[in-house]
């Protein structure tokens, strides 16, 4: 049986033993305990070629065997990694791992995700996690340009000074490039402080900001994530997580209490909560799971935002970055919105992923008679975790920095 990317299967809880097969490259296999705080309870939980076994998951050689009846309450889920050979200097994957799940009396689970092209180092293959009362096992497949250490410190993994620790573990390769121009403005040191894995992103939004003239400015940044039941792969597949914590970066350049506002768009009562940085790993699936499918309600959302925006008496403008999926049920309420918020002080940026129609978003300013001029549209593809930090902030903040700009 094969498994996609994002995709998930049953286990019983018996020993299930994970083996990992790389082509044209030397590379340790290792796993992560991880609470439900999606971090390691000490630093213990991180099992690898120099502690091969913990509360019942081991490794030996190219597997990870974890008995899944022997793993404790607190332990929420455990991620099989794969990644270079640190005493092979340059070594990148190119070709994905492919990961083989088995158990005794059931079919073995096969999946390859797809090959990675920017510089990968470590890859998160797949996490064994709890779900009403038992096991499951889901393919994540996701590249980053880190080694072990950094992957580990990003999960709580306190490394020793000497080893190689990339502060940017969690941040996709993509995201990576930074420009050589002049630097942002605002001190991350916050950043660098309580969310070192957020601090490359950080930099290049603020990069961003400077490049537009508007590194100076400030904003109340908001998050309204689509949930309806066609996102539920882009959830499973963590590129929502992903995305908040791109927002939460941007977040930082322009408003420093480090929080971001989050509001689930589900039916007539949206689901609202913060993301943080210094709770952001992890947080969105942690939140989800609180919220039912639906065709949500985008008109719903937004109206709770702008509450929230004036409930909290901020005197810079708010900056609601609102990910959609699909078209809106209601567009009429949609428009109405926009055109009573022009004079609050409210900007907002649909960004467009997942596979639903986007045209009434795209369209928004299309006609010279409905424009909306505190309004943008940003198609930040399938997959917005496959565009490079660059392009992905300018889309972020280019019409944003016009309305902003005197």
């Amino acid at each position: 049986m094969s498994l996609r990317k994002g995709e998930n299967a049953a286990l019983v809880a018996a020993p299930v033993v994970l083996s990992v097969a790389v082509q044209g490259l030397a590379a340790d296999v290792s796993a992560l305990l991880l609470g439900a705080d999606g971090k390691v309870r000490s630093d213990d939980d991180l099992v690898f070629y120099n502690h091969p076994a913990q509360d019942g998951v081991s490794i030996a050689d190219s597997a990870v065997t974890a008995d899944l009846a022997r793993v404790p309450a607190g332990v929420d889920r455990v991620v099989v990694v794969a990644s270079a050979d640190p005493l092979q200097p340059g070594a990148v994957f190119t070709h994905a791992p492919q990961l083989t799940a088995t158990q005794s009396g059931s079919p073995a689970l096969l999946f390859t995700a797809p090959d990675f092209t920017s510089g990968e180092t470590v890859v998160v293959l797949a996490e064994l996690y709890r779900r009403g009362g038992g096991w499951k096992i889901r393919a994540v497949g996701q590249g980053y340009a880190s080694g072990l250490a950094g992957l580990a410190t990003d999960y709580g993994v306190d490394v020793e000074p000497d080893q190689p620790v990339a502060s940017s573990a969690l941040v996709p390769a993509q995201a990576r490039r930074t420009s050589g121009s002049a630097r942002p403005v605002v001190d991350l040191s916050k950043v660098e402080r309580q969310a070192p894995g957020l601090l490359a992103p950080a930099r290049q939004a603020g990069q961003a900001l400077v490049d537009r003239g508007i590194a100076d400015r400030r904003a109340a940044v908001y998050l309204i994530l689509d949930h309806d039941w066609h996102m539920e792969e882009m959830y499973e597949s963590f590129a929502v997580q992903a995305f908040a914590e791109r927002v939460l970066a941007l977040s930082a350049n322009l408003d420093d209490d480090g929080t971001v506002p989050v509001i689930f768009s589900s039916g007539k009562e949206p689901f609202l909560e913060e993301i943080q940085l210094d709770n952001y790993r992890g947080r969105i699936g942690q939140l989800h799971t609180q919220v039912d499918w639906s065709w949500g309600d985008v008109a719903e959302a937004m109206r709770r935002a702008v509450g929230h925006y004036q409930e909290s008496g901020a005197a810079d403008p708010a900056f609601i970055v609102a990910q959609v999926g699909d078209e809106p049920w209601d567009k009429a309420e949609v428009r109405s919105l926009l055109q009573n918020t022009a004079s609050l002080g409210v900007f907002w940026l649909f960004v467009g992923f997942g596979r639903g129609k986007l045209a009434f978003y795209k369209n928004l300013n299309a006609s010279a008679s409905a424009t909306f001029t505190n309004v943008a549209f940003y198609d930040a593809s399938k997959n917005p975790g496959s565009v490079p930090g660059e392009q992905f902030y300018a889309g972020l903040v280019e019409a944003f920095a016009a309305w902003m700009r005197p």
